[in-house]
């Protein structure tokens, strides 16, 4: 029973995922992989909170540093965030190593989207559920002044085929 539920919730959000405008964005860079059947549960799932921005780079940062868990550096310019740790293996795992495989998510704030890669986690400040880095940050707070974006929706998407950034429309 539990299986048929999530079956069909997973099914509902990838016709969703393809449906939207999103998939204009799909990126064409090699093959997609296939999600494996652990994630088959935690696809399409959308979270809502509060996103705050990473810099390892601005003086005073006292947390993580510029090597992601991905084992990727940190990219100021490239459209990547954390997610809180416990939201780990909602995003397929984000481990370094021989089977890392991007995360990747779509994320809505008012009435701007992005497609967002995933490739850190973090114990976040309470109350946070994602961190962006720079670029990610300054597209949904353009002057950087709030600190604190509110109403976030994240929702993990399926594969890694897709290409980071704004969708428009």
């Amino acid at each position: 029973m539990v299986l048929r539920v999530c079956a069909a919730i997973c099914g509902a959000a990838i016709l969703f995922v393809y449906s939207s405008s999103a998939m204009a964005k799909l990126g064409t860079v090699g093959k997609s992989t296939a999600p494996s059947r652990h994630d088959a549960c935690v696809m399409g799932i959308t979270i809502v909170g509060t996103a705050s921005m990473y810099d390892p780079f601005q003086p005073g940062y006292d947390e993580g540093g510029i090597q992601t868990a991905s084992g990727e550096r940190y990219d100021p310019i490239a459209w990547t965030a954390a997610i809180q740790t416990d939201l780990r293996e909602t995003f397929g795992g984000i481990r370094h190593g021989k089977g890392y495989r991007p995360a990747y998510a779509l994320v809505e704030v008012a009435n701007k989207r992005a497609i967002i890669k995933i490739n850190d986690v973090g114990p976040l400040k309470p109350g946070r559920v994602i961190d962006f880095n720079k670029q990610t940050m300054r597209y949904f707070d353009p002057t950087l002044q709030r600190g604190l974006v509110h109403s976030v929706k994240i929702t993990a998407l399926p594969g890694d085929g897709w290409e980071p950034g704004p969708i428009n429309g």
